[in-house]
């Protein structure tokens, strides 16, 4: 079983009877591989995009637990422990776990950007939530402007969007 896969799975798991968030970090997944194929990333690069766009959220569950609240401060604070002890079950290297945890610890930072990886992860993530958040036209149109960087993830947001 490829890596990928199995961190798919082992999330799948962690939220089990969850559709919503099982649908939410696969469409994540989608987006940020889609974007990370358009930016032509290489292969390790790739990896850790689409590794850490299924674990992003893994912190909700926890966050929740203890403060009632899924807020994404609290959503980065909580999540990089499960991450990591998730990530290290799948028999994931030690430096890509950290990548991997940081990412987590820094979806919602969005300034400053560190590296492509976190602009992907930040970018696919605001697709899903742009579109389960039911913002129309506007709110697309301003994230254009103000949010996207890359060019695939600015075409994705204009044709979802009919812009």
């Amino acid at each position: 079983m490829n890596h990928i896969h199995a961190i798919s799975r082992a999330m799948m798991e962690y939220y089990r009877g969850d559709a919503h968030q099982i649908q939410h970090f696969t469409k994540v997944h989608s987006f940020a591989r889609q974007i990370g194929e358009g930016e032509c990333l290489d292969a390790h690069t790739q990896f850790i995009v689409e590794a850490a766009a299924l674990v992003h959220d893994i912190g909700i569950k926890p966050a929740k637990e203890k403060y009632g609240s899924s807020r994404g401060p609290l959503q980065e604070q909580e999540g990089i422990e499960p991450a990591r002890k998730l990530l290290e079950e799948v028999g994931l290297e030690k430096a890509d776990v950290e990548r991997i945890c940081w990412l987590v610890g820094h979806h919602h930072t969005y300034d400053p950007v560190d590296g492509i990886e976190h602009r992907i992860l930040l970018e696919a993530d605001y697709l899903v939530n742009q579109h389960e958040g039911q913002k129309g036209e506007e709110a697309a149109r301003a994230a254009i402007t103000s949010f996207f960087r890359t060019k695939t993830a600015i075409d994705m947001c204009t044709v979802m969007f009919g812009l």
